[in-house]
């Protein structure tokens, strides 16, 4: 499993949110390069970087994603605010490692799927959900698609992934969250991304043994020292397999 340290912009500001508020960031004051640096160099596979500028229409941190991009080494997954193929083509030309897109594709299908067709691998399809449904434009918006038949329109597209994400995991119920996402990673043969579910290390010991779970975000108990980098990079490692005995 893939732990995808992450980090989320806001006014050039590492934030994370409470149950999707964009209006109520909690603000960490950290340099983002050299935090995006540090988790490159504690050995992680890829960074996760999300844009809520961006994503509520108010600017955009363009230019320090790019200098993220730049210094961290190691291949970017960029959220937020991708509502044209043009910003998606911009940033896959800039380096980005994949696009994650959740608005997008319940209003513009064909162009999602032209994408993941032109560039397979780097398309990520978003789901968030909250209370049982799907919710776009930056979790404000309830969709009339069910998850699960928001799934199966995609299911013949080459996606990199799709990254769920339960807006309600908030809320001290982690089983139910849970649940949740173990329902909607049974309904789809894409490699599923966890986001939201990791309070503590023991989080990420119960989604690795989760069908279809192969990768998860690990933002706020990042930032809050509630889970240490290379112990969840420690953690999420495949076990090893039986070796062949030859005699």
């Amino acid at each position: 499993m893939i732990i995808y340290p992450t980090m989320e912009l806001k006014d050039g500001k590492c934030v994370t949110l409470h149950r999707g508020r964009l209006e109520e960031p909690a603000i960490y004051h950290v340099d983002p390069i050299e935090t995006a640096v540090g988790w490159a160099e504690a050995g992680a596979e890829w960074i996760h970087v999300t844009d809520f500028n961006a994503v509520a229409g108010s600017g955009n941190n363009d230019a320090l994603i790019g200098e993220i991009i730049l210094h961290a080494h190691v291949p970017v997954q960029l959220a937020g605010g991708f509502r044209s193929r043009e910003r998606v083509e911009s940033w896959i030309d800039r380096g980005a490692g994949r696009i994650v897109l959740g608005t997008l594709p319940t209003l513009d299908p064909v162009t999602v799927k032209f994408l993941a067709d032109r560039y397979p691998d780097q398309i990520v399809l978003a789901l968030d959900i909250h209370q049982g449904k799907l919710v776009t434009d930056g979790w404000t918006t309830p969709s009339a698609i069910a998850p699960g038949d928001f799934l199966a329109s995609y299911a013949n597209s080459p996606l990199a992934g799709v990254l769920i994400t339960d807006i309600d995991s908030d809320i001290d119920e982690p089983d139910a969250s849970l649940a949740v996402l173990t329902g909607l990673a049974e309904q789809t043969r894409h490699p599923v991304i966890a986001s939201g579910t990791v309070r503590g290390i023991d989080d990420i010991s119960r989604l690795k043994f989760v069908p279809n779970i192969a990768g998860a975000l690990v933002g706020r108990a990042l930032f809050a020292r509630d889970v240490d980098l290379a112990a969840a990079l420690e953690i999420a490692r495949p076990e090893p397999g039986e070796v062949a005995r030859f005699i």
